[in-house]
């Protein structure tokens, strides 16, 4: 009997199961997701936020007794071995992280934000768009930067690397959005990421709201690095889009955090026509679908007009009233920033142009190469010692003919 009811209860279930509206089922499911996530998150930069603050809190403290007792740095030492033997050895309170403490208290007295002066961020316009969205001081002298945008990790590597104030800020803010790990900043930061990272041509301020437009120039840059392309392999756009598509996660890590990988080809019938968007992305930050042109050549302004004219398409096909407008990306294999900037201002949907670099090493190697039509041009003419042609002057046959 109880087998029975067991029995009839997995089939009520399953009755049930088919009666759930599927989408209305997704839909609540990704809400719950994203909520989870978001409190996920919040509670993580909680737990951060008060390590900075506590460590922050006995660096400072050991400055002022220093200051109020004259006491040197073997105090330092001294501290340690008080405080491990009181909380245990994996309580963070080494005389080495002791001495972070110290550092960070001095390097950042108005925790807990970094302030950047404002005529800094002119003399460096890239990073005018990372650091927009952040507050301004009551004086209006100083952008205030928030520290437990990384962790105590990120900021003790830092520290002893990069002195300037200013750039502190572009990499803590740049961490941030990208959710680099210690090591990949600190590698960017070796790079000088900073030098190649400027806000791509776009036309956002014009196409989307003020608070979305700082978002979007924060969540796009110019160039990207795609070194993991094997350049020798790539003759046209089907070859570069080949290839990102086939090492999708090294290319999502180069777009940066929040992009996620909807597809290639993505279809678009448009009356009745049949279109296609090279890659197809949806922006878990910015709400929105992201469309992205590849081309293997230069920049030209007809390909925005293709782009711009797709993402209008998606907006009308495919986008829910919950996103956001769809935004366009060009990646072109090099550009003229005054040609895109004129291209730019007809165009009424949301667009960006970037250019994207490969290995030197491949690239310099490429232009020591023949092209194509100086093979052809010496295999005509190859003879042989007698003075006959080896080649057919149509290049297609090999034969032996008179060179007369």
């Amino acid at each position: 009997m109880q087998n029975v009811d067991i029995r009839q209860e997995k089939l009520d279930m399953r009755k049930d199961i088919v009666s759930i509206d599927n989408y209305e089922y997704q839909q609540w499911l990704q809400h719950l997701c994203d909520e989870i996530d978001k409190q996920r998150l919040k509670a993580v930069m909680q737990l951060n936020t008060a390590t900075l603050q506590h460590y922050w809190w006995l660096g400072n403290d050991i400055i002022q007794k220093q200051k109020e007792q004259g006491w040197g740095a073997k105090v330092i030492g001294q501290l340690s071995i008080d405080l491990l033997k009181r909380y245990g050895n994996d309580s963070g309170y080494s005389a080495r992280n002791l001495g972070y403490m110290k550092s960070f208290a001095t390097e950042y007295p108005d925790f807990p934000f970094l302030q950047v002066p404002l005529a800094k961020l002119r003399e460096m316009p890239f990073l005018q768009a990372r650091l927009a969205k952040f507050t301004v001081s009551a004086d209006g002298e100083f952008v205030q930067v928030p520290l437990a945008q990384i962790t105590w990790y990120h900021h003790i590597s830092m520290l002893p690397k990069v002195k300037n104030l200013a750039l502190r800020a572009f990499y803590m803010t740049e961490a941030g959005i990208q959710g680099w790990s210690r090591d990949i900043m600190m590698m960017q930061i070796q790079d000088g990421y900073h030098k190649k990272a400027v806000a791509l041509p776009n036309n956002f301020d014009t196409t989307l709201p003020p608070v979305k437009s700082d978002l979007a120039k924060a969540a796009f840059k110019d160039p990207y690095n795609f070194g993991f392309v094997d350049m020798t392999k790539v003759m046209k756009e089907k070859d570069l889009e080949d290839q990102l598509a086939g090492k999708v996660t090294e290319f999502l890590l180069e777009l940066g955090k929040g992009f996620s990988y909807l597809g290639r080809q993505y279809p678009l019938n448009i009356a009745g026509e049949d279109s296609k968007v090279d890659l197809m992305m949806y922006h878990t930050r910015l709400h929105c679908y992201v469309a992205i042109e590849l081309k293997a050549t230069d920049f030209m302004p007809e390909y925005l007009s293709k782009l711009n004219y797709y993402i209008s398409a998606i907006d009308d096909l495919i986008k829910m009233p919950e996103d956001n407008p769809t935004i366009g990306l060009l990646l072109c294999r090099s550009k003229n920033n005054t040609k895109v900037e004129y291209a730019l201002r007809g165009m009424t949907q949301p667009l960006g142009v970037a250019e994207y670099q490969t290995s030197k090493m491949i690239e310099e190697l490429k232009s020591e190469l023949p092209s194509i039509h100086d093979l052809e041009r010496t295999v005509k003419n190859l003879t042989t010692s007698d003075g006959k042609r080896l080649v057919s002057s149509d290049g297609l046959q090999l034969i032996v003919t008179d060179s007369e």
